[in-house]
Order: structure tokens, then C-alpha cells, then sequence
């Protein structure tokens, strides 16, 4: 069976591969109703694990030079014309938001005979958390009478491939593993236009195809995807890391190098990407009638006897074993086999385990392709400074493969979308790139997720419903930082409703003081403490759930007041003062000047103190005690890497941005332990996920704190330029703005600062500097101070 991704191979020269597959061509969906049908096997209920084929063959006197149409499935799909790939998805979503793609398949049509081909896999009940499904199907729509030759009705041809089960086995929220029988498995290359389907049956009719509002109900309500192609980029791996049971030729696995592996052997091998990436994997190999093969996933390796809890170094393979998922596959004899998976698989480490039988089996080649989120990072960071670039490169492929078509928090566990991480992960996204569509599909999602109550889900989308309530918080500071970094108006007033709902669900646990009293669901804060599960005092609440909702209401009143109503941002402005007042009498500690973690104030924390900063409780005649307080007192309960984004930004506020460097002690721990993207948490060695975009803040830091380019009116109307160099002496960069790009530079010569600051048109700002303010105007500024 000739896999997809092998028909890949041929495209890198022209470079499609690279930049993803087929373009979505940029068409809007008719206004009318579609016509195609919702497709599957025959005599298949479609609830139960399965991989099919589609196929249908036209005749086409000429090319034409356009061909475009709408493509959707359950759960996912891999569609391909003439034998080459065009289109992978659908982008994940919910039953009445299903997302379809829109093709332009002229580019791969020609004269004469054409066939179109779809791979349509369903996990069913080992399908990742984040995948909503209705049932097994499949579904086509041509944009244009034209192009309605194509639609998905019974003409099509469809069988099911037997010879792919799953692999429940070890935990994994995401995709599980894959077990193919190549004597079972469907053979020939059945995408290709001269390939034989007339013994396969024709598909069956399951439903119409309904755009959202046309639908009867919730299942298939379609819409169009938002999201662009995901990158596809063939990835070599470079390392031979372990061999046992043969001597493998030095060229492998960097080149293409073919191992022969004799009868009635035993092999394994150890390979190492060198870095962590996401790839669709390939496996072509030859012979070996009944060998059973394996291959294996982890992002690090572990010590001997730990347990699969102790990972020490990551660049170690010395005293170390192999835990991770598998697939597993078995020979058929043939020459030309070849499998990729259907999912991404998330390693820097590859385990590949080859059991022969009676004949000799040949690895003919072993290689990934990457894929991504088609960010491209536009930020710009100019330094001699070797450890920020590492940490900025380190921080950029963290973020990169936690975005696919959802934000994710880590791609090898889970792959869900948590609002406590999407609102790091969008903020990367602003200063690091141009492209906002991810982070407005993760604002709707969020959206979408909401419960009649009011709360939204702690991540979306999923097909359970797990509520973290104080993630419904982080969610109205998402709102906010899309509309002071980005803009749009319209886009935010639209999910103001949502706002309201989540602010009078809390409203309901309100005190007659405002405090929260008993924060009802999983009222985790962090992985720290008592915080990741719950903190509350004899009365029920605690300071770190009423700062939290008092940093939502100052938010929604600011929103409210610009481009909602004034009854809201009057409600919420009172709201807010009240809590104020409340926070101060019951958790302030005159004598430590700290805020306590509850009303008995038997305990402190980094967090509450941090808010506390951020949310304007702490007076100027305070402000350095608690600052110092959250610095030095070791008795506080410390922020994990993922809430330190909002210590730094408090110390920042607190004016100690000068020492910014100071605070990324664990970054450097984890460069010293050999990792390649940031861990999940702070205790490096026991980290779970080897990669969570949550801990990729400094992306933002070094060029909201250190170059210190901030917004401070909505849509970056007007930029702030307050910088924190510390010891830095030259130092540059920009950023990309909805109007350009902001750049700065700054050089100190002969004890005066030469500081060039362009802001594109349209923009205005200020830029402060020890205190004192200077105007900038649209174009280049120059200041000698």
C-alpha cells in the first residue's frame, strides 16, 4: 500500500511540499442550500475505529483553470487528485460549528481521466479528547453547477481497510497508536487515476449536507474554516543514537540508506531528531513476510529504575530506557511497502524494533514531515547576546508545535486547547507574528464552549466537558488582550454576551462583601501548592479567586465602556471597587506587608501578591515591600513557569523591570538539562510534557519588557515604548503591528543613549524613559539622552 505521505516525496522539488499542501482557495460558499451527501461504507454503523477509502474517477475534455470545492469528513481526512495530496483536515471543531475546507483543484486536474481520492479514518472510541465526532462520513460540495460533478452521493466508491486497528495502550489524551497487517491492508496505490476500484462497493448515503442554520439539528452544522493549510515539510532525522542486533551503514538515518535486516533476527535502534518536533512519520521497507515492526515516540528518555518518572539530561541515552506510545505493523513479503501514520507524532526520539521471520526484511528509508501552524515569525531581535537568542529560538519551536489547528498545551499528552495556556500561547503569537487567525479561532471555540450557566469549559474543543472556573477569567483577559493588540471592535463586541455570562455566573457566588465564597467546580490556579486544586479560609474564599474576578471586571468595564454598554462598564466599575475594598480589609498583613492567601492568613503565595500588583491593589507606599516580599521570601508559595508570566509582569509593574534577566533561572536550567522546548513544570527532572507554550512568555518579554514595546490603547492604537536593558548596551528589534511593525533601537556611546524608535502610520505613542515622557509620532523618532 503506497502511503500519502510517500507521494509527498515528489513535490519537494517544487517546493509545495514545504509550504503545505494545496493552497484553500479564498472563495466564499454560495448562498444555497448544498446538494452533496454525507457519505459512508456500506453495512457500517460508523460508531466503531476504522480507515476507508473513497474514490470517483471523471472525464474532463480540458483543464480547467479553476475547480473548486468544499470538503469535510468525521473524523478526519486525507484528500488527494491524481495520486497527490491537496488537503488534510477538517480543522477540529464541534458538531454545529463542523468545519470544511475550501479547494481549488485545477492545478492537479489534466485532460482525460481524473480521480479523486479521500483517506477517511474515524477513532472513535480511542480518538483524542479534543475530537468531537457524529459518526464515520465523508462529504464533497463543488463551489459551482460545474464543479458538482464531484459531490459526495452514491456514485462514489468507498471500502474499508481492514488491515488497521488500534492500539489502545498507554495514556494518551491524544491520538492513541496504529496496528496495520500489511496481508491485510488494502494493496496498490489506490489514490492514483490508473488504479482498479471496479470490485470496491459503492458508498451509501448517510445525510444532506447542512450549513449551519440550515440544519435540522447540531450534527454537521457546516462552516467554513477560518484556518489556512498546515505546514508540511519533509523532515530527515539525524542521529543514530543505539543499535542492537546489527551494524547499521553511518549515512543512516540522515540519508536515505537502505538496512537489510536478516531472517530470524532481532533489532532495535535508537534515533534521535536532536530537537522535539511534530511529523507525520514514514516507514518504507521491503520483504520480511510476517515481521513485526515497531516504532516507537518519546520526547526524552528515562532513567533506569525510575519508574518512567526520573528524565535527567534529555541529550542522555547512557543508563536510560525507552517509555513512549507505539505503533506497531506487520510485513506482507512485498517489495515497495510503506506506512506513515495517520496523526502527527510528537518526539525527538524514535524506537524502531524489527523482529524478522523466514525471510529478510529491508528498511528502505525512515523520515518525518513536519507539520505546524503556518506561523512565521516576524519579530525581529537583535543581540550578541547568544543565551536570549537560544532562549528565543527554544521558546519559538515551543510555541510553533503547540498550534496545529487549535492552540494545544502540549502536543504529545493531550492536545487540548486550555484557556490558561491559549492566553500565553495567543500573546506569543502577537509578538511574534503577523497572524491572528488562530487566536480568533480560539476565541470563538472558547466561546462556543460555554455552559447555559454561563462558565465556559476549561478547554475546547472536547468531547467531555471539564470546567476550571477561573479559567473562565483568563478567558475575558483573552478578550482583552485581542482587543488592545489587535483590534477589531465588531469582533470583540460580538462575544461581549459571552463576557456578561461568565461575570454573572461568578456573581452568583458573590458574598454580599463581593468575595467568592466555595468557587464551585475545579478552582485549579497552578501547579504549585495547594493551588492546583483548591485554597479557600473557614468562610469559603480566598484572595486568589477574588483578585481574579477582580482583574475580570476592570477588564469588562474597560471593554464595556469603549464598545459596549454603559450600564455593564458602570456595573462592573462598582463590582470591581467593592471587591477592592474588600480584598484589602480581608487579606492585607500590615506587619509582613503581603496579601495572605485567605482571611486566617496562615499562608502567602507568589500569586496572590502578583495580582495583587496587577490589578492596582498595591499603594506606591507598599509597592517595593511587596515587591521585595515576592522576590525573597522563600516561605511564599512559588510560581511554576506557567505563572510567572504574571510574577514578571507584576515585578515589571513593581519597576524592577531592570532585572529581567535575573528571573529566568528556570529557562536555564532547562537549556542545561538538553531540552529543546520549554517543560511543563518547574521541577525540570520530573516533568511530564517536554513542551508547553506556557512557559514560553520570555517571547513576549524580551520585547514587551526589555525592548518595551507595549500597547496602551485598544488595537494598538498607541504604543508605549519603555524599556528595560538592564546591562544590555546596543540592542534592537521589532515587532509586527496591525499597521506595520513598531522597531526600536537603542546603543549607549560615550555615556548618552542614542535611541531610534519607527512606529508604521497611523500610530502614535510616547516612549518613557527614567520616568520622563516623550511624544512619538507616526515614522522614525530619534532621541540622544
Amino acid at each position: 500500500m503506497k502511503s500519502f505521505f510517500t507521494i509527498l516525496l515528489f513535490l519537494f522539488g517544487s517546493g509545495l511540499a514545504k509550504h503545505g499542501y494545496a493552497q484553500t482557495a479564498d472563495v466564499k460558499t454560495p448562498n444555497r442550500q448544498w446538494n452533496a451527501h454525507w457519505i459512508g461504507a456500506p453495512y457500517d454503523a460508523g460508531k466503531d475505529y476504522g480507515v476507508y477509502y473513497f474514490r470517483k474517477s471523471i472525464d474532463l475534455t480540458t483543464k480547467p483553470s479553476t475547480f473548486i470545492v468544499h470538503v469535510s469528513a468525521d473524523n478526519r481526512y486525507k484528500l488527494s487528485v491524481n495520486g497527490k495530496l491537496v488537503s488534510l483536515g477538517p480543522a477540529r471543531g464541534d458538531t454545529y460549528y463542523w468545519n470544511y475546507e475550501t479547494i481549488d483543484l485545477a492545478p492537479y486536474l489534466s485532460t482525460g481521466k481524473n480521480t479523486i481520492a479521500a483517506l477517511v479514518w474515524n477513532e472513535a472510541q480511542y480518538s483524542p479528547a479534543a475530537q468531537i465526532s457524529v459518526r464515520t462520513g465523508f462529504i464533497l460540495q463543488g463551489n459551482s453547477p460545474i464543479e458538482e460533478i464531484l459531490n459526495t452521493n452514491n456514485t462514489w466508491k468507498c471500502i474499508h481497510d481492514t488491515g488497521h486497528q488500534p492500539i489502545p495502550g498507554y495514556f494518551f489524551a491524544a491520538s492513541k497508536g496504529e496496528m496495520v497487517d500489511m496481508n491485510h491492508a488494502i494493496k496498490g496505490d489506490w489514490t492514483a487515476a490508473a488504479y482498479d476500484d471496479s470490485a470496491w462497493p459503492h458508498a451509501v448515503n448517510l445525510s444532506e449536507g447542512r450549513l449551519k442554520g440550515t440544519a435540522w439539528g447540531i450534527d454537521w452544522a457546516l462552516v467554513p474554516s477560518t484556518l489556512p493549510a498546515r505546514e508540511m515539510t519533509y523532515q530527515r532525522i539525524p542521529k543514530l543514537r543505539a543499535a542492537t542486533g546489527i551494524s547499521v551503514p553511518p549515512t543512516f538515518p540522515e540519508k536515505k540508506t537502505a538496512i537489510i535486516i536478516p531472517a530470524n533476527t532481532t533489532v532495535s535502534l535508537l534515533l534521535d531528531q536532536i530537537f522535539e518536533t511534530n511529523a507525520y512519520v514514514t516507514l518504507n521497507f521491503s520483504g520480511g513476510k510476517d515481521a513485526g515492526i515497531s516504532l516507537g515516540y518519546a520526547e526524552s528518555l528515562y532513567e533506569k529504575g525510575s519508574k518512567g518518572v526520573i528524565k535527567g539530561n534529555r541529550n542522555d541515552v547512557e543508563g536510560k530506557e525507552f517509555v513512549g506510545r507505539i505503533d506497531s505493523l506487520i510485513a506482507d513479503g512485498s517489495k515497495g511497502q510503506s506506512y506513515t501514520t495517520l496523526n502527527f507524532r510528537t518526539y525527538r526520539y524514535i524506537k524502531l524494533f524489527v523482529k524478522t521471520k523466514d525471510e529478510p526484511l529491508v528498511i528502505d528509508d525512515l523520515y518525518g514531515t513536519f507539520t505546524g501552524y503556518p506561523f512565521k515569525r516576524t519579530a525581529v531581535f537583535n543581540t550578541d547576546n547568544a543565551e536570549i537568542k537560544q532562549m528565543l529560538d527554544i521558546g519559538w519551536r515551543t510555541a510553533r508545535l503547540n498550534a496545529w489547528e487549535t492552540y494545544m498545551d502540549c502536543p504529545y499528552y493531550e492536545q487540548l486547547q486550555y484557556i490558561g495556556d491559549t492566553r500565553i500561547q495567543a500573546m506569543v503569537s502577537y509578538y511574534n507574528s503577523s497572524d491572528d487567525r488562530l487566536a480568533r479561532n480560539a476565541l470563538n471555540q472558547i466561546d462556543h464552549s460555554r455552559l447555559p450557566e454561563g462558565v465556559t469549559a476549561s478547554c475546547y474543543p472536547s468531547k467531555g466537558t471539564q470546567v476550571i472556573s477561573p479559567f473562565s477569567l483568563w478567558y475575558i483577559g483573552m478578550l482583552h488582550d485581542y482587543w488592545m493588540y489587535r483590534g477589531d471592535d465588531d469582533f470583540i463586541r460580538n462575544k461581549l454576551l459571552g463576557e456578561r455570562g461568565v461575570l454573572d455566573f461568578f456573581s452568583k457566588y458573590q458574598q454580599a462583601d463581593g468575595s467568592l465564597k466555595d468557587t464551585p467546580y475545579w478552582a485549579f490556579v497552578d501547579w504549585a501548592g495547594n493551588l492546583w486544586g483548591e485554597v479557600k479560609g473557614k468562610d469559603g474564599s480566598a484572595a486568589i479567586y477574588d483578585l481574579q474576578l477582580l482583574w475580570a471586571y476592570q477588564w469588562a468595564a474597560e471593554m464595556e465602556a469603549k464598545i459596549g454598554m454603559q450600564g455593564h462598564a458602570k456595573l462592573y466599575d462598582q463590582k470591581a471597587a467593592q471587591l477592592k475594598a474588600t480584598i484589602q480589609r480581608k487579606y492585607w498583613d500590615p506587619v509582613k506587608k503581603l496579601y495572605a492567601d485567605t482571611k486566617e492568613k496562615n499562608g502567602y503565595s507568589q500569586h496572590v501578591n502578583s495580582l495583587a500588583i496587577l490589578t492596582g491593589m498595591v499603594s506606591d507606599a507598599n509597592m517595593s515591600a511587596v515587591a521585595n516580599g515576592i522576590l525573597n521570601d522563600k516561605s511564599l508559595t512559588q510560581c511554576s513557569v506557567y505563572f510567572k508570566y504574571y510574577l514578571n509582569r507584576a515585578l515589571v509593574k513593581a519597576g524592577l523591570g531592570n532585572n529581567y534577566m535575573n528571573w529566568l533561572g528556570i529557562y536555564r536550567e532547562n537549556i542545561a538539562m538538553g531540552l529543546t522546548t520549554w517543560a511543563e513544570y518547574s521541577d525540570v527532572n520530573t516533568s511530564r510534557s517536554d513542551c508547553h507554550a506556557w512557559g514560553a512568555s520570555p517571547n513576549i518579554e524580551f520585547f514587551r519588557t526589555v525592548l518595551g514595546i507595549d500597547s496602551y490603547a485598544p488595537g494598538f492604537s498607541k504604543v508605549k515604548i519603555e524599556p528595560h536593558l538592564g546591562n544590555l548596551k546596543t540592542i534592537s528589534g521589532e515587532i509586527p503591528h496591525p499597521n506595520g511593525k513598531v522597531a526600536v533601537g537603542y546603543a549607549l556611546d560615550k555615556g548618552k543613549w542614542k535611541i531610534n524608535i519607527s512606529l508604521p502610520q497611523k500610530t502614535t505613542g510616547m516612549l518613557v524613559w527614567k520616568s520622563k515622557r516623550y511624544i512619538l509620532k507616526t515614522g522614525t523618532n530619534l532621541f540622544v539622552i
